[in-house]
């Protein structure tokens, strides 16, 4: 229980379960994870949202299974529904498509997969209620019959689906590749009154695990002790990592000789491109008059009168550029299908966010050169260390010598 516990949702594989009304989704969901999680009936369309969960599933470790609408749903009422189901890919790392034999793969389900193959998101397709069938043939070898009344194929419909998993060996980390064993790093973390009470921010949490991970020492420490921290600690630590938001301070108070960087940034490489958010932030110095900058938060808060997102970032952008901007801001699970009316989109740093949605959206950017940065990026930017804070990352440095 220990990993299901401490696992955040955004670090866990998830699962999307997809397929028709009544095809036996929510039936396969409960076999597999030997739980009522998911609601069970004859009448077509009981799921009407996307529902998730997240839990321990072997051998695949913790997950968050995603149960979604049928993907056949009907009328303006279904047909939201069915636009649900498929904006969950966005988000999924293995997606299984349930069919039942009697039907077999239709235009529904081709459709889907072409969209799944599309996204190159692995998949398996699950022909369930064969205890209904006659005569069974040969499959492919993504595919898999099964019964959740006889308990048929389930077993290896869990191994099947583990299988999909992509080899995680060289999973790329916050920043234990950065560091050696017995280093020093020293976190700046000022008390962030949108933080639960008594609680550090899951970014923090995050990398203080994963230094520790490295057999490395992490020292943790408020913005207005760490010139006193660097002077006291004894030995000359291998790096500063910094909330964003008192980067200007802390850079000033960091000796150059030693590598600094942010909680964001590190962020940004482990869950999306860098060197686009990088160039999104260069991209500030093509903002025009009457421009919208779109600001997107991965997860809904209590904002605070002076919040990050809507009303620092804009303040300081106007502050920065001199121009006459306008601001949209979306937060959650939204994110505009339509990104033709902003000159720049500013992200926050994802940390609820799995590492294929927050790639889902720095696509969609792309794929309509619309520049895109993080708060973090964009702030190291504007305080004019953007440069000092990528030098951790050589091969970046390198290329973005222009900053």
């Amino acid at each position: 229980m220990g990993s299901l516990n401490n696992t955040p949702n955004a670090d866990r594989m998830h699962i999307g379960i997809f397929g028709r009304r009544n095809a036996g989704k929510s039936s396969i969901i409960n076999a597999i994870t030997n739980q009522n999680l998911a609601i069970v009936s004859d009448v077509k369309g009981t799921t009407t949202d996307p529902v998730s969960k997240a839990m321990e599933l072997l051998p695949l470790g913790p997950v968050v299974i995603i149960d979604t609408p049928g993907i056949d749903d009907e009328g303006t009422l279904g047909e939201l529904r069915v636009k649900k189901s498929y904006q969950v890919l966005n988000k999924t790392d293995i997606a299984v498509l349930v069919t039942d034999c009697q039907h077999g793969i239709g235009d529904e389900e081709e459709k889907l997969i072409k969209k799944i193959k599309d996204k190159s998101i692995p998949y398996v397709v699950v022909f369930n209620k064969v205890d209904g069938l006659s005569q069974k043939t040969e499959l492919q070898a993504n595919q898999i019959y099964t019964s959740t009344v006889t308990g048929e194929g389930i077993n290896e419909l869990r191994e099947l689906i583990a299988k999909q998993k992509e080899d995680d060996d060289i999973k790329l980390k916050l920043v234990g590749d950065l560091i050696n064993p017995s280093d020093f790093v020293v976190l700046v973390v000022p008390i962030d009154k949108a933080a639960p009470k008594g609680r550090l921010i899951l970014p923090q949490q995050q990398v203080i695990r994963d230094i520790l991970e490295s057999d490395a020492i992490a020292i943790v420490t408020k913005e207005y002790e760490l010139k006193e921290t660097l002077e006291n600690i004894g030995k000359k630590p291998k790096m500063v990592i910094t909330d964003s938001q008192v980067f200007a301070k802390v850079s000033a108070d960091t000796p150059k000789d030693i590598l600094l960087t942010s909680f964001s940034i590190l962020f940004a490489r482990y869950k999306g491109e860098l060197r686009e958010l990088v160039k999104g932030a260069v991209a500030v110095e093509t903002l025009k008059d009457g421009d919208t900058v779109l600001i997107s938060e991965g997860c809904t808060h209590h904002r605070q009168c002076d919040d990050i997102g809507t009303v620092k970032i804009p303040r300081w952008l106007l502050q920065h550029t001199g121009k006459e901007l306008k601001f949209e801001t979306t937060c959650g699970t939204e994110f505009p299908e339509d990104l033709s009316k902003y000159s720049l989109i500013v992200h926050c740093g994802a940390c609820m966010l799995n590492q294929r949605e927050v790639k889902y959206r720095i696509k969609c950017a792309q794929d309509r050169d619309i520049p895109i940065v993080n708060y973090g990026v964009l702030i190291a930017y504007l305080q004019g260390i953007l440069k000092r804070s990528i030098e951790v990352f050589p091969s970046i440095a390198m290329e973005m010598e222009d900053i």
